[in-house]
């Protein structure tokens, strides 16, 4: 069960979890995320939901990450979910830019963002796991 001191670590488990899944899809198949992109490209609604979505989580974990200065995790997971609120709220106003620039930036390069993101999220994992002591 979470406690206030493990919140940051159960939530960047969680998010690394997400990072390395996301990875693993893109690598079995892909251009997966170019036809995510491009569906959301098309679709006002998926953008509008993606920006509720985005927004709701972010400001979910700004709100229940304990802020505690002297630990850069804690800053880095309230830090996140602040990034998160403003990427919901760019989803919501300038969504089909938002989205024109990340088919821009995966472009040809999906296979490269996707190693990326399995590394930041077996990275990720490895904090969160060792901030948890399980090893």
């Amino acid at each position: 069960m979470a406690t206030a001191d493990t919140i940051p670590a159960w939530i960047v488990l969680f998010v690394g979890i997400y990072a390395f899944a996301a990875a693993m899809g893109e690598l079995r198949l892909p251009g997966t995320w170019k036809g995510m992109l491009h569906d959301m490209e098309q679709s006002h609604g998926l953008r509008f939901i993606a920006g509720i979505f985005t927004l709701t989580l972010g400001a979910t974990i700004y709100l229940v990450t304990p802020w505690r200065p002297d630990d850069w995790l804690f800053i880095s997971v309230a830090a996140l979910g602040g990034l998160l609120v403003l990427e919901g709220i760019a989803f919501l106003t300038v969504g089909e830019r938002l989205v024109t620039f990340g088919r821009w930036l995966v472009a040809s390069a999906s296979e490269v963002w996707a190693g990326i993101s399995a590394v930041l999220g077996a990275a990720l994992i490895f904090v969160a796991l060792s901030r948890l002591e399980t090893f």
